[in-house]
């Protein structure tokens, strides 16, 4: 179709919210083009077609390393393709442990068999699919213990403050902790460093149960049989295959003997449903548990030890197994070397409707989108990738493999990075690098509501009762960590949810039934989550100057070591910390953002023949802006963290998902306070911050001397 034809369609298509808005980095003789394309691509997510794809892709379990995956895998290659898109597998390999058999047993008082088996329901069609994965968690290690139980709450640092202080230790115990409050990897860590044979992970119904609502199928929440798989890799120490870190594992490749992967945990672990921890819980004796420790199940929570005796066996097959992440890319016409990459994973732990597959099938119409507008005749000004990655529920494997296998190239090259994986009815939320904010914001702006017909950023104010937008900081779980954590890319993870109750991660009734009954289910949230996606890869792609902003950072970097500070002050044991340094360095940094602002405001007044006459100029001060985040990072990384390179955004040692900004320093202060790493890390992360004022300052320089 020629391109003047397909404008005259766009006349008949809805108007775009503040269609005549400023665009950051587009000047205002420009701004019209750009929302005529956006519009084009807007138009193309379709409910229809997001219910289809989820259904097909949706229809068998496709865990990580089996055939299956790959299927996916190709089924998604040929999709890219069908666009325009060049698409290519670029295939991995890590180590991915499958069960080969495992034990729960109570062996007193009474005596137990956990079935450790979720059952197929007749509402569900694909609940009793033959090649689900059993219910385990990744990479525990093998092994056969009997012991007292004890009953540590969430498992987390806090919680075995409270059992000090009873007195209580778990050192040759089995520990039984909940889902919640913190990742399931921290829980066996945290379990193990205190002296725990085993761990035991269960949901309890009050926090994903019969306690919030109506359990599956009647409700959205876990039934009783019901479990959570899932990776208790150490990912806080490094992601990615246990056996290459910070290299890739490409097919064939020498990498590390298991005994070598400092990542592993260290104590045999498994998930169980509330329905198997039942009789577990209810013959602990002991003191009874405090307030905030009790559950929904119904008996009196005791801590024990004493009552329950476990037996725990557990063995695993350890070996490598492929990997498959499809690549498709759309080349830059003018800047074909700065790169754009919008990735989502494609793997689950068995059907994944929700978990990651709505968010891959909105990933997939935003593809359609592009390639709808490369049918007009256009083409980005750089280059635009589109990832499907395989073994994220593992340890983020095929992202962080790609990562590592691109290291050099995607330094230079990647402007941004963005990332979705569960999408479903509900509030856009944002969460990542701060000098996109602004960009985040005006994106929210101009994408309307399915439920109010507003713009997404109405309705997420109105919905925080607030009156400013902002974004969070990233700490871990989903595949934007290697990229902005290893290599100091600007990144961000985009999605909808928040309206509904969902108690189905990663079980077996995380399918397309369950989907379409209680999350999105007219897929309009899906077509919210492609219009937002196409529209923010169009503005990185074809902005004449990048939407990053600095004065964002330089508010939210201050405020964090104000926090760190104030901290820092109630502990008698950090006594003389001087931070001075740090603080001179965020003023320095406020100032150079201010300056870069000044700078930034002649972009508006820019003509499209200049910007085509000073392009290369253009050029040159764009990959100087997007080199910025690149600053914040160390190759020396994180104390203990070598992998983590980023010194202002990392997941906590011992939150798992959880970020901890200003993390060396933070750690150094709230964690295990010692004031000799605390004050070291300061003045990293003071040097970090003057050299993120000097990148900017040199991207004021270029961009005032491209603009003259």
């Amino acid at each position: 179709m020629r391109r003047s034809t397909f404008m005259m369609l766009v006349a008949a298509l809805p108007a775009t919210l503040a269609a005549q808005e400023p665009i950051r980095g587009f000047p205002t003789a420009m701004v019209q083009r750009e929302v005529q394309d956006e519009t084009v691509a807007r138009a193309v997510p379709s409910a229809d077609t997001l219910r289809q794809q989820l259904l097909i892709l949706s229809e068998t379990p496709h865990d990580a390393g089996t055939e299956r995956s790959h299927h996916v895998a190709e089924l998604i290659l040929a999709r890219f393709r069908s666009y325009g898109l060049d698409a290519k597998i670029e295939e991995f390999q890590a180590l991915m442990p499958r069960p080969i058999s495992r034990t729960l047993e109570l062996v007193a008082p009474d005596t137990f068999t956990a079935t450790l088996k979720e059952p197929a329901i007749p509402e569900d069609k694909d609940s009793g699919d033959s090649a689900q994965i059993p219910t385990f968690n990744a990479y525990s290690p093998d092994g056969d213990v009997t012991a007292p139980l004890v009953y540590v709450n969430y498992g987390t640092p806090e919680d075995y403050k409270v059992l000090d202080s009873l007195g209580i230790s778990v050192k040759g115990k089995i520990v039984i902790a909940r889902y919640g409050r913190s990742w399931r990897g921290i829980k066996e860590k945290v379990a193990a460093q205190h002296g725990a044979l085993g761990c035991i992970i269960y949901s309890d119904p009050r926090d994903d149960g019969y306690f919030v609502d109506d359990v599956y199928p009647t409700g959205p929440m876990r039934p009783w049989e019901g479990v959570q798989r899932g990776s208790i890799m150490d990912m806080p120490t490094y992601p990615g295959d246990p056996l290459s870190p910070g290299f890739a594992s490409t097919p064939g490749a020498k990498v590390l003997p298991d005994s070598a992967a400092k990542n592993l945990p260290t104590i045999p672990t498994l998930p169980i449903s509330y329905g198997d921890a039942l009789p577990f819980l209810r013959h602990l004796t002991g003191p009874v548990a405090p307030e905030s420790w009790r559950g929904a199940l119904p008996i009196t929570y005791h801590i024990g030890p004493g009552g329950s005796v476990a037996h725990l066996a557990l063995k695993f097959d350890w070996k490598s197994r492929p990997l498959y992440d499809v690549i498709a890319r759309v080349p830059g016409a003018r800047s074909g070397d700065q790169w754009i990459l919008y990735g989502n994973h494609h793997d689950a732990w068995v059907n994944g409707a929700e978990d990651p597959l709505s968010g891959q099938v909105a990933l997939d119409e935003t593809a359609r989108a592009v390639g709808a507008l490369l049918k007009t005749g256009w083409r980005p000004d750089r280059t635009l990738i589109f990832a499907a990655w395989d073994g994220e529920e593992w340890g983020l494997l095929g992202s962080t493999e790609w990562a590592e296998d691109h290291q050099a190239e995607l330094r230079q090259k990647l402007v941004a990075y963005l990332n979705s994986d569960t999408n479903n009815r509900g509030w856009l939320r944002v969460a990542g690098s701060h000098a996109l904010e602004v960009f985040f914001e005006q994106v929210a702006r101009d994408i309307r509501d399915p439920k109010t017909g507003k713009s997404v950023l109405d309705a997420a104010l109105a919905h925080d009762k607030d009156s400013v937008f902002t974004i969070g900081a990233l700490g871990s779980g989903s595949d934007y960590t290697a990229f902005l954590d290893f290599l100091g890319v600007a990144s961000a993870n985009a999605a909808y949810g928040g309206a509904t109750h969902s108690g189905i991660y990663h079980s077996i009734y995380d399918s397309y039934d369950f989907y379409t009954r209680f999350l999105d289910t007219n897929f309009v949230y899906g077509v919210a989550e492609s219009q937002t996606t196409a529209t923010a890869l169009l503005r990185l792609a074809d902005a004449p100057v990048l939407p990053f902003d600095f004065t964002h950072p330089a508010r939210r970097y201050k405020a964090y070591a104000d926090e760190i500070a104030k901290e820092a002050a109630k502990n008698p044991k950090l006594e003389g910390l001087d931070l001075s340094r740090l603080m001179a360095a965020l003023d320095r940094l406020e100032r150079a953002a201010a300056h870069f602002d000044t700078v930034y405001a002649g972009v508006d007044s820019l003509s499209a023949e200049r910007v085509q006459r000073r392009w290369g100029d253009l050029e040159r001060a764009n990959e100087t802006i997007y080199q910025t985040e690149r600053a914040l990072t160390s190759d020396a990384g994180l104390p203990h963290r070598p992998w983590f390179h980023h010194l202002i955004y990392a997941p906590g040692y011992y939150t798992g998902y959880g970020v901890k900004t200003m993390p060396g320093l933070r750690e150094a202060v709230e964690d295990v306070p010692d004031l000799a790493t605390a004050q070291r890390e300061g003045m990293r992360v003071a040097r970090a911050i003057d050299r993120y004022a000097d990148q900017i300052n040199l991207a004021s320089a270029e961009l005032q001397r491209a603009l003259r």
